[in-house]
Order: structure tokens, then sequence, then C-alpha cells
């Protein structure tokens, strides 16, 4: 499904009068242009099923790789993403992602875990799918079903409506396989 700029243009300009501006102002002639086009690019995640962010995002190394004994495990830290809320389409922020999976004969590029988390984060979302929809992509690209994402963030439905509770920092986890099952593997990751 393609992001419909025109049809953003148009409601945002109806947001800006049931505000009671003037959508034809000089400073807010081109803010419907502007808005749909920041939308586009801030919600890119939503054209694609996770299925195809694994297709986009699947680069794996496999040569000479010792790296799938029981004790092996790659982790990448404080991956920094952004996100929107579904419930109020507010913005969730400071969000560092940290994701480990211990490899099945195969390991994933460093960088496709960002950006599988980043594209993931893209999408209107909630916290804890954010975390699922990275461990389904991620577990789908390597083959490994031993799969840990760990989110931390801030949410502006809390910090700056609402409860206004602006130190308020939520934090999820998402256990597959290993992880689920061994405290000895979810202590190493803290």
């Amino acid at each position: 499904m393609a992001i419909d700029r025109k049809a953003i243009e148009e409601h945002i300009r109806g947001i800006l009068v049931a505000l009671g501006d003037d959508p034809d102002r000089e400073g807010l002639k081109d803010t419907p242009v502007r808005v749909a086009k920041m939308y586009e690019e801030m919600f890119e995640g939503m054209n694609y099923t996770n299925h195809e962010i694994a297709e986009m995002f699947n680069k794996t190394f496999s040569d000479d790789l010792e790296a799938d004994k029981d004790n092996d495990m790659v982790y990448v830290k404080d991956i920094e993403i952004f996100s929107h809320c579904e419930h109020h389409i507010a913005l969730m922020y400071d969000m560092k992602v940290s994701v480990a999976y211990i490899p099945k004969g195969k390991v994933i590029g460093l960088s496709k875990i960002a950006r599988i988390a980043d594209m993931v984060g893209k999408r209107l979302q909630l916290q804890e799918r954010i975390g699922s929809d990275i461990a389904e992509i991620i577990s789908e690209v390597t083959g490994s079903e031993d799969i840990a994402v760990i989110i931390e963030g801030t949410h502006s439905c809390m910090s700056a409506r609402g409860i206004k509770k602006g130190s308020a920092r939520t934090k999820t986890f998402t256990f597959r396989g290993r992880f689920n099952e061994d405290q000895f593997l979810q202590m190493r990751l803290m």
C-alpha cells in the first residue's frame, strides 16, 4: 500500500481550518505539502510487510563461520530510532533498541540490524510490537529462533500531554527461543 500524499495534504489543510487558522496565509500555505512529504518519510515502513523488510535487508554471511556454537551471541546495542504511537500519532522518542541473537550457521550484516529497527519504527506502532516485528524479521533473515529485542524510550503521549510525566521511560523485552527460556542468557544481556 503506497502512502497517498495528496490525501494527506487535503486532510492537513482541513486540520488547519478545524484549528481555526487560515491555510492560505503566508506561513501555512505550503504546510500541507511539507507535512505530506514528512509523513511519507516518517511512515515509510507502512509500505512494507515484515517479510518484505526481511527480503530488503537479507544480507548474511556464512563463509568459515565459527559463530554457531552454543555460547556465541551477536549483540547490537543502543540503536537509536523513533516511532509514532498508533493511539495518538504521538512521537515515541529517545528510543534505543538492542538486538541479540544466537547465530545458526550465518550472521546478518550489522548495519542491516539497525536498518531493520529503523524501518519497523517507521510505522504507527506500539513499542511492544516494534520488538516483536524486529524479532520476526531477524529470525527470518538469520534462520535463528533465539532472538532478544530490548527497547527503551519516551512517549510524548505521556510526556507532553495527559499525565505529563517527562522523565517516564518505557522498557520492553521481547524474548524468543532460548532467550525466553534461559535466564543466564537474559542476564548476559543486562
